[in-house]
């Protein structure tokens, strides 16, 4: 059975509660880490995972909440003789690799290696047997891929966004998807008094109408800012005056069995 773990689930700005928003997929043997914030070894131990596991390590972009604790996971296991994949774009790869220069991470000396594999938008590559990802371009920033995952040759879907704004192709991408984790950075009117957030996140609101147009069988959201989520109630209930799905507002560290 695949399993989905929300190491994080805030924005930009962690909270005690919340932190940056990354998921741990267990799945076909494999743990994959979709994004790398801080604090992520810390939190794979306490969910009883040893980091030495994960297999591979996808990115969606190169803003710092979701890629700055890569070299301290790297760098955790610099003693250890393992090899990690780490599959973005190739902007956000050719990043990647001068992050982990910056800290002389790729060095002889380090003993734990990454194994660097630039994907092209509409690119699939099979993680193993059981596991396929193929990512596609959403609108948040160049460097950005959202990512559609296949499981046991297709029998459960999931895309998982990244931050992005509304996107259509991403919610055609999604249409009749089994689960769609989306960011929900705000309630509506929090978008309407900063509407610069429109060009690059999106609201509850939104999401609960694009999510209810295409389908989607089962909603996660996620990448709460924190100023806002002192109110959770209001996210889902934005989300529900459109959608009539599953949905499935996630805490830090929860579990999902798929």
């Amino acid at each position: 059975m695949a399993e989905i773990y929300f190491l994080g689930t805030g924005g930009w700005v962690a909270t005690p509660q919340r932190d940056n928003t990354s998921v741990l997929l267990q799945a076909g043997g494999k743990l994959v880490l979709i994004d790398c914030p801080g604090g992520v070894v810390p939190r794979l131990r306490k969910l009883g995972f040893d980091p030495r596991r994960v297999s591979t390590i996808i990115l969606t972009h190169t803003h710092p909440d979701h890629i700055y604790g890569l070299p301290s996971f790297v760098h955790s296991l610099m003693l250890e003789a393992c090899e990690v994949g780490l599959m973005a774009s190739a902007e956000t790869v050719a990043f990647a690799r001068r992050l982990l220069d910056l800290f002389g991470l790729r060095a002889k000396r380090v003993r734990t290696r990454v194994r660097f594999c630039a994907l092209r938008p509409g690119q699939v590559s099979h993680l193993d047997r059981s596991v396929s990802v193929r990512g596609f371009r959403v609108p948040h920033h160049s460097s950005s891929l959202a990512y559609h995952i296949y499981l046991d040759g297709g029998k459960k879907e999931i895309v998982l966004s990244g931050d992005t704004p509304v996107h259509p192709p991403l919610f055609e991408e999604a249409r009749g998807v089994d689960y769609l984790v989306h960011e929900a950075s705000a309630p509506a009117g929090y978008f309407r008094k900063f509407p610069r957030l429109y060009e690059i996140h999106t609201s509850s609101l939104d999401l609960g109408r694009w999510s209810e147009a295409a389908g989607v069988k089962c909603l996660i959201p996620c990448h709460f800012l924190a100023d806002v989520w002192s109110e959770p109630g209001q996210i889902r209930a934005e989300i529900r005056r459109r959608y009539k799905g599953r949905l499935i507002i996630p805490r830090d560290l929860q579990r999902l069995a798929l």
